[in-house]
């Protein structure tokens, strides 16, 4: 770095510094309110040295996961709470409407005992369950990785495959389509019902709308948590049967509905 760069790059240091203390005495002008404000001084997205992370703009990233390095995310993916994707040794791909459950790690290989530089490539509408780890590996397209599940250098998930809850897949191991595997070490345990594969489609996509609530939640302000706090106080206590005696009709707000694929219950019971 030359002496004009060092000297942009301090003024940059210190302009940052000045935000982050006029942001701490905000935070104590608040008193008890600062809380409910997104004011995370987490890093969520950052560089090492060159590579930098390229985001979808309709991707979500949670405010306290971190995405590191040459990492690449599509559009409609998730990355949840706490989890960690480290692309600094080499590059890690995410495809279209996959979620990466919360806590949930993902790195990748520069060197191994086979001498192979591994990057860890998942595909589209991939469901990672929460706390899984997944190391230098290749997931495809509509597969599905249980919770708490590893996975080691070079192994090949196909798609509509599928690694049970805390499974650990050894080295260089391939799950074929249609097939379940879990254990330690994971091994066959049997092929996937039509039922099971149709699921891992509607887990995908049922993440991509769950993912565009919470979106939608972390980016609110402060003037919109107030306001729906004081409707959800008066509609607490709204008693449907007693208003419709009365003949008073009471609709909930649109702020305070969830859409009907985040409660999937809410249909049938109008129904019955």
């Amino acid at each position: 770095m030359g002496t004009l760069g060092r000297a942009i790059y301090t003024v940059g240091f210190w302009i940052r510094e000045t935000g982050q203390a006029i942001d701490r005495l905000g935070c104590r002008l608040q008193g008890n309110y600062y809380f409910q404000e997104q004011l995370s001084r987490h890093r969520t997205l950052m560089n090492v040295f060159d590579k930098r992370p390229i985001v979808d703009k309709e991707a979500f990233v949670a405010p306290s996961a971190s995405v590191i390095g040459d990492v690449q995310i599509g559009h409609g993916s998730s990355i949840w709470y706490g989890c960690v994707l480290r692309g600094d040794v080499n590059r890690i791909s995410i495809g279209s409407g996959t979620n990466i459950q919360d806590n949930s790690l993902v790195h990748v290989a520069k060197s191994n005992l086979a001498g192979k530089v591994l990057p860890t490539i998942i595909g589209d509408n991939v469901t990672v369950g929460h706390s899984a780890i997944l190391h230098g590996c290749t997931v495809d397209d509509e597969a599905f990785v249980g919770m708490g599940a590893t996975l080691l250098d070079g192994v090949v998930v196909e798609k509509h495959a599928m690694v049970a809850a805390g499974a650990l897949v050894r080295q260089n191991t391939r799950i074929p389509s249609g097939q379940v595997w879990g254990g330690n070490p994971a091994k066959f345990l049997r092929n996937l019902t039509e039922e099971e594969m149709a699921f891992i489609s509607e887990s995908a996509s049922n993440y991509s709308n769950l993912a565009r609530v919470h979106a939608a939640e972390n980016d609110k302000g402060f003037d919109e948590i107030e306001f729906e706090k004081v409707l959800r106080k008066k509609y607490a206590k709204k008693d449907e049967e007693y208003d419709s005696m009365i003949g008073i009709v009471r609709e909930t707000p649109p702020e305070l509905i969830l859409p009907d694929n985040i409660l999937p219950d809410k249909n049938a019971q109008k129904s019955s």
